[in-house]
């Protein structure tokens, strides 16, 4: 089972239990805040709670014992997750994401100490040569935790996302295992 401890909060395997939260955030929770900031470009198909809990369960490994995603607990209840998807698999190259959906846990540091944790175990356990993320120019707490953890602006696709009739910019960052070395 794995389970990376940091200082305010640590990264879980998924368990039922912590799918049963993650489907409260996703499907039930009422303000759905974290919706706003978490491609709000994209429409979020509604699922069961059986066929979400089967899905994440039978998600496929990145390598090895490396899941495609793990819960973010906090003070015992999952806030949120990290995850990753393979964009070429050839060329060694994940895509990687983060939510937090625990609007109590925004703005204190929870996201950055995760996605930290997470980029390095991803670098740690596999023999990955780039990661990047995708996000649109209208989450900047977002592209500053990439920033920080040490990814770059890669791409600005102009006017590629619209969010509430507005468009913005679609952003893609990244880091390379010799970047993430240093």
């Amino acid at each position: 089972m794995i389970e990376i401890k940091g200082r305010k909060m640590e990264l879980i395997e998924n368990t039922a239990e912590s799918l049963d939260a993650l489907y409260f955030w996703r499907f039930e929770e009422k303000e759905q805040e974290a919706k706003k900031w978490n491609g709000p470009y994209i429409p979020e198909e509604y699922m069961s709670k059986e066929r979400h809990r089967e899905k994440w369960l039978n998600d496929e490994e990145i390598a090895s014992g490396v899941p495609t995603s793990l819960a973010i607990r906090a003070e015992g209840q999952v806030i949120g997750y990290v995850g990753a998807y393979w964009v070429d698999q050839n060329t060694n190259w994940l895509e990687t994401g983060i939510v937090i959906y625990d609007k109590n846990y925004w703005n204190g540091g929870y996201g950055r100490e995760a996605y930290t944790l997470w980029i390095d175990f991803l670098f740690e356990s596999t023999d990955l040569h780039r990661i990047g993320m995708s996000t649109w120019s209208g989450n900047e707490r977002m592209m500053k935790v990439a920033e920080r953890i040490g990814m770059r602006e890669e791409a600005r696709i102009r006017n590629a996302r619209m969010v509430e009739g507005q468009y913005f910019d679609a952003i893609k960052m990244g880091m390379l295992r010799e970047e993430w070395e240093k």
